[in-house]
């Protein structure tokens, strides 16, 4: 059958514009499109648990992220700073791509696990740390990411503490008066993120 005009298919656009006047390419981020004022803008907009939380304001990646690096530093004490910085950093590509909650990635597969592989890689080049976070490391964060998954959802997102316990497991010292989950505005958490991430890369290569 023939086809009339210009056969040739328009590429489909695979970057975003960001506020710092960046384009980052989705499928081929470069760490030089990386700024720290987008990833603390988007995550401080991106809500966790699909907003399905209690209170004024959704509950933000920003807001998480600091409460895992929280977490994280009282796990492991000695952990060196570009720990700290990894801990706090180890959602960041969620200002791009979003926070999906764990079953629906699970569906999603592989495509949304490499985008996110990729943009996590630029990031890490960006500021200075492992490209490749190690296996002892990440297991090490994704702890402390539980312990936060447990106390978010109990204190926020209507999960019961015995159904919590079941997916998450019961943490160990820890109890919920420990942690304020109180959802934050957009804008106190973001300066909140930009704070942190400052002080500790001013330490870092202070």
């Amino acid at each position: 059958m023939a086809v009339s005009g210009d056969s040739k298919t328009k590429p489909v656009r695979a970057w975003q514009r960001m506020l710092s006047g960046r384009r980052l390419d989705l499928l081929d981020p470069s760490p030089l499109d990386i700024e720290i004022s987008d990833i603390a803008h988007g995550l401080a907009r991106v809500a966790r648990w699909n907003g399905q939380t209690r209170g004024d304001h959704a509950y933000s990646v920003a807001q998480h992220s600091l409460l895992v690096e929280q977490i994280f530093r009282e796990q492991n004490p000695d952990a060196p700073l570009q720990h700290q910085m990894l801990a706090l950093l180890h959602d960041a590509p969620e200002y791009v791509i979003g926070d999906m909650i764990s079953p629906f990635k699970a569906v999603m597969g592989g495509a949304y696990k490499q985008i996110e592989a990729r943009l996590e890689t630029a990031i890490h080049l960006r500021f200075s740390l492992p490209a490749t976070v190690p296996a002892v490391l990440k297991k090490a964060i994704k702890k402390a990411d539980i312990v936060s998954a447990y106390f978010e959802a109990t204190a926020l997102a209507g999960f019961s503490t015995a159904e919590a316990a079941e997916f998450f497991g019961r943490p160990r010292g820890f109890h919920a008066g420990h942690f304020d989950l109180s959802p934050r505005p957009t804008a106190e958490i973001e300066r909140a993120f930009i704070n942190r991430f400052n002080i500790l890369e001013t330490q870092i290569h202070g």
